[in-house]
């Protein structure tokens, strides 16, 4: 069985980012924190900011805090930062924001077309190599604030940053995602060697086989995972995201869902799939009856793409919905993506409903 990080039944998390606070002004703009931290002003900035995302988090009773990812500028898509936070850090890829592949010849501009065109696309221009993303040390200035375990968000993953990339050097999304995961796996042994003990893989890849229609595609997504994975002494969490682009889920991934894509993804040394079900109100649950017994669910029972502030009873409700399917030992509650696109008021609001509806089925489980 996965390893727990708390013997809280039902323990509470977020998925990763966390609404920046207003006063926090500054952008990394592609610089290495290092460099940027030369800056004394903005090292206190951001060491301000991630104290006062910890202590949201805390202050609302969650068990397991992020430290928000205050690492990620205010990029496109509200979110998009956590792709471009790589690119700019991984060498092989070109600064500049160009029109995003799909928008490219589409002859319909439809919805999820205009939010990839605001997202935008990469030129990968030359081989990839590890970078200065620093995740390790943005770990070791979170830990100073908390005191409750840490959930590490590690993503963009190699798959999802695959998607929005034109290949000059290499020649498809799998090329470049097999020489993305030595990258990505270097990372995460050193947040390992830091100290963190709960990773979760933010790689929306796990959906590419819906786009492509080439079911040959799962093989080679879950090899890439499996490498990124390989000797990484961590629990390990895979976050599969509908999209959060300005609040948006990516509507062209319905009606297949989890039900479809989760099978060819059991067979992985993955501890927990991190899985957004309260947008649609916990449609499409049951799916998890099949889910193995040797691995657990961090079920999404927030909805952040809306700024209504759930009660504790509804969230109680979309949390019973989820113990009928998955016994509540394998069951970790969350929000269904990040929350950096919402008021940080609202945000906070939400967690506090999250924490006491938990609380409220922990008193029915006893």
């Amino acid at each position: 069985m996965p390893t727990r990080v708390t013997n809280t039944i039902l323990p509470t998390t977020m998925v990763g980012s966390y609404p920046r606070p207003r006063w926090y002004r500054q952008q990394l703009l592609g610089r290495d924190i290092r460099v940027a931290f030369k800056e004394a002003a903005y090292e206190e900035a951001y060491h301000d900011a991630t104290h006062t995302a910890i202590h949201d988090q805390e202050e609302a009773g969650l068990d397991i805090i992020t430290d928000g990812q205050m690492y990620f500028d205010d990029y496109v898509g509200a979110i998009g930062s956590f792709c471009w936070y790589m690119y700019e850090r991984i060498h092989g890829f070109e600064e500049a924001k160009e029109p995003h592949p799909s928008e490219v010849g589409a002859p319909v501009r439809t919805k999820d077309v205009e939010l990839l065109a605001d997202w935008g696309g990469v030129i990968n221009s030359g081989p990839v190599k590890r970078g200065p993303m620093r995740l390790a040390d943005l770990y070791k200035i979170a830990t100073r604030y908390a005191t409750k375990p840490i959930k590490v968000s590690v993503g963009a993953g190699p798959i999802n940053l695959a998607w929005h990339v034109y290949f000059q050097h290499y020649k498809d999304a799998r090329d470049l995602s097999f020489a993305l995961a030595p990258i990505f796996n270097a990372e995460m042994k050193e947040l390992v060697a830091a100290g963190a003990k709960y990773l979760q893989i933010e790689d929306l890849g796990a959906w590419l086989p819906l786009f492509t229609l080439n079911p040959d595609d799962y093989k080679w997504i879950a090899d890439v995972i499996a490498q990124c994975i390989d000797g990484v002494k961590a629990k390990i969490a895979w976050h599969f995201c509908f999209g959060n682009a300005w609040g948006n889920a990516l509507t062209s991934l319905f009606p297949k869902g989890y039900e479809t894509v989760l099978p060819f993804y059991y067979h992985l040394p993955i501890d927990q799939f991190v899985l957004d079900f309260a947008n649609r109100d916990m449609a499409g649950i049951e799916c998890l009856k099949a889910l193995p017994k040797d691995k657990e669910v961090q079920i999404g029972v927030l909805d952040v793409r809306t700024s209504m502030i759930e009660s504790p009873e509804q969230v109680a409700g979309r949390i019973r919905k989820a113990i009928a399917v998955v016994p509540p030992e394998r069951v970790y509650l969350s929000t269904d993506c990040g929350m950096k696109p919402l008021p940080r008021i609202v945000a906070k609001l939400k967690l506090k409903a999250l924490a006491e509806g938990a609380a409220i089925v922990r008193k029915e489980l006893k």
